[in-house]
């Protein structure tokens, strides 16, 4: 277990891969911890430095009180990797971990080379839409809304299969503190503008199923990056890289190949 310290918060992380390779860097959604990624991980190339890491309120790492800003999450990730001495990245990222990557790439391009969102947006949903649902988490907690999460999670065929429960309890175990605090960090952010004045290399990704960031809303996010791709993943919800890891993979080594980071 690995545990940084960075100043006001502690953060678990993952730091594998020779540390001289070409780093890569994945950021999980709302609602998950860093095993988000495990099935994509032995279709990577032996070259690269991995660093995965739980976002604060998820996971092993720390649960401050909630509410959260999304510039407090962009820079829990900007520390750890002063911390691991990390520059050039490819940043991965999944719905808010999108959103962090996009915000840590206008805020430290030294840190990012390029960016992989992953069914995310510039902005998703509404202010009203994520108080609604904070209000409904604060009361119930996470299960008042599982049912409703997971179907936007994934297509209805992986709703029968035996994974499927251990996802189910990976949402309902996150801290509801860290889901509200992130919830909020989510309603508060609108990153069009600033989105919009990158120019790094970009691979927008998203899912036919997606019912949170719908193949639209990421395929307008990515049109914002000058020269990015946008590629759509059949038949897999709003975390392709579970349910349809092949393809993810694929995809992701297809691009990191054709930028040279490997």
């Amino acid at each position: 277990m690995k545990i940084a310290d960075l100043q006001d918060i502690a953060i678990h992380y993952s730091d594998e891969g020779p540390k001289d390779g070409p780093a890569v860097v994945f950021v999980n959604s709302l609602g998950t911890d860093f095993r988000l990624w495990d099935k994509i991980l032995p279709s990577l190339p032996e070259t690269l430095r991995v660093i995965r890491y739980d976002k604060r309120g998820h996971g092993l790492s720390a649960c401050p009180p909630p509410p959260y800003g999304m510039g407090a999450l962009v820079t829990d990730l900007e520390r750890l990797l002063d911390h691991l001495e990390v520059r050039d990245a490819v940043v991965v990222g999944c719905s808010i971990g999108g959103m962090i990557a996009q915000g840590i790439a206008v805020k430290r391009l030294d840190q990012v080379r390029a960016m992989v969102l992953s069914n995310t947006g510039a902005k998703i949903g509404t202010s009203e839409m994520w108080t609604e649902r904070i209000d409904t988490v604060k009361t119930g907690g996470i299960a008042a809304l599982s049912d409703t999460i997971l179907e936007r999670w994934f297509s209805k065929p992986f709703h029968a299969t035996a994974e499927f429960k251990a996802w189910e309890a990976m949402l309902v175990r996150t801290p509801v503190d860290g889901y509200v605090g992130c919830s909020a960090a989510i309603a508060g952010t609108d990153f069009y503008s600033t989105t919009a004045s990158l120019t790094l290399p970009t691979l927008a990704i998203a899912g036919s199923e997606d019912g949170s960031t719908p193949p639209d809303l990421v395929r307008e996010t990515a049109a914002l990056v000058k020269g990015s791709r946008f590629e759509l993943i059949r038949g897999a919800g709003h975390l392709p890289m579970v349910e349809k890891p092949e393809e993810f993979s694929e995809v992701l080594n297809g691009f990191l190949a054709e930028i040279g980071h490997k």
